[in-house]
């Protein structure tokens, strides 16, 4: 059961592969993968025999390690570090029990096995966001000229393209994954008080051998209570889950009735209602949110318990294992989401013209203004064409069938150039110099990886 979460809801909020990395066997497995780390970077050291460290090695597999008693017994000490070494020890030969958490403390074993895990469920995660962001480079290219309403407080406004709304996303999404890959996973190993005085001058030494053997950052010192690894993740994390939350939003709203200029991929039962059969509910978007809106409290969380106490935490530190577990896995499972529906995106062309049409010109109503600023001066000139959108609103007629003719013309306005003015395709400003912008740093990411 992925991270924590009900069986029942897992499909929805426990998606895709960021969340098989997320088990309890999975946590347990990175445990004892920490554990062996420091067996054999003790045995290189030659604080410990090198056949210990291997019989070590040999046993650290979760599936010999009972899951539900290991649970019950992490209660007596708080942390499930001295009941796992303590069945580790019974898996191995009696020589070989000295090889196990030599040196270590509770705190360096779950904080090294919690960057293992992120080490194995992140690589899923920046995958499913650049293969969003790839998506979106398509949908920029393909869309830079596709015009569509802007819209600003939920209401029209001017002209977009859907490639500028596409490249929008792109660079976000471009931005919270490099943002993530900035991110370091530097191994935990300081002992009981940051010093790690049992193992004398080796210390430092030995912290680097068991980076190397996990493939994890070296620090430069122990950081038990500085909390700066894990809040750059979590704080990346919560970047990445705002941005899908962002997309998803949007494909929400523009899947509307109403508007219906996009809609997710369908399917059998897909985006059915119990009540209603003619609805085709954004479903992927939906369960996207659903996971992106738990995610900024979770991240506050783990902001909150980095205030610990001297060199130990009494309980901000037991604070983050579940909180960063859910924060992984709801921002895996929405880009796991998101990638579904936007690889399978219908963008309806034809409805972003409809819309256009029925906005009755209105959205261009400051190029009218602007071009008879020159005859009129600007306050007058807006105050003409406000009066107009007033009388094609009450009507129902379209702005240019409401602007005065007489006005139109002493302006030098004549039909041909008010079709140009009250031409969406004309009013896109710097949009396909954005959009290119965004495409040049999206390849030049993609390069530099």
């Amino acid at each position: 059961m992925p991270g924590g979460s009900l069986q029942l809801f897992s499909a929805l909020f426990a998606r895709g592969a960021v969340a098989g990395e997320l088990s309890d066997r999975a946590w347990v497995q990175a445990l004892l993968d920490v554990e062996a780390g420091l067996a054999r970077a003790l045995a290189h050291a030659r604080v410990v025999p090198l056949s210990a460290a291997q019989a070590v090695t040999a046993a650290a597999r979760a599936e010999r390690i009972d899951l539900d008693d290991l649970a019950e017994a992490s209660a007596a000490a708080g942390n499930p570090v001295p009941a796992l070494v303590k069945a580790l020890r019974a898996l191995v030969p009696p020589e070989a029990a000295s090889a196990v958490h030599t040196g270590a403390t509770s705190q360096d074993i779950v904080d090294s096995a919690l960057m293992l895990i992120l080490k194995r469920a992140l690589p899923h995660l920046q995958d499913d966001l650049a293969a969003c962001a790839s998506v979106c480079a398509r949908l920029a290219r393909q869309h830079a000229a596709t015009v569509m309403v802007g819209r600003t407080l939920l209401q029209q406004a001017t002209p977009i393209s859907f490639g500028l709304k596409a490249a929008g996303y792109l660079h976000a999404l471009d931005r919270s994954l490099a943002g993530l890959r900035r991110c370091q996973l530097p191994v935990q190993l300081g002992g009981a008080s940051g010093t790690l005085s049992v193992l004398e001058t080796q210390g430092v030494e030995i912290a680097r051998l068991l980076a190397t053997e996990l493939g994890l950052a070296e620090p430069t010192l122990p950081w038990h209570t500085l909390r700066m690894p894990v809040l750059q993740i979590a704080t990346a994390l919560g970047v990445a889950a705002a941005v899908l939350g962002k997309i998803a939003r949007d494909i929400t709203l523009l899947a509307q009735s109403e508007v219906d200029e996009v809609s997710e991929p369908g399917g059998p039962d897909r985006g059915g209602s119990s009540t209603m059969p003619h609805k085709r509910n954004p479903i992927g978007s939906t369960l996207a949110l659903g996971c992106t809106k738990r995610v900024p409290g979770l991240v506050a969380t783990m902001l909150s318990a980095a205030e610990q106490e001297h060199e130990r935490a009494a309980g901000a530190w037991h604070a983050e294992w579940e909180t960063m577990t859910d924060i992984v896995r709801l921002t895996g499972s929405a880009a796991s989401w998101l990638r579904e529906v936007l690889e399978g995106l219908e963008v309806n062309v034809e409805r972003m013209r409809e819309g256009l049409e029925a906005a009755q010109d209105f959205p261009l109503a400051e190029r009218v203004s602007s071009a008879l600023t020159p005859t009129l001066g600007r306050a007058a000139a807006q105050n003409e064409v406000r009066e107009a959108v007033l009388r094609a609103a009450d009507s129902g007629e379209r702005l240019r069938d409401t602007l005065d003719p007489a006005l139109l013309e002493r302006a030098g306005i004549d039909a041909t150039t008010l079709a140009a003015l009250l031409d969406p395709r004309n009013d896109l400003g710097s949009a396909a110099a954005f959009i290119e912008r965004a495409l040049s740093e999206h390849d030049k990411q993609r390069q530099d990886q």
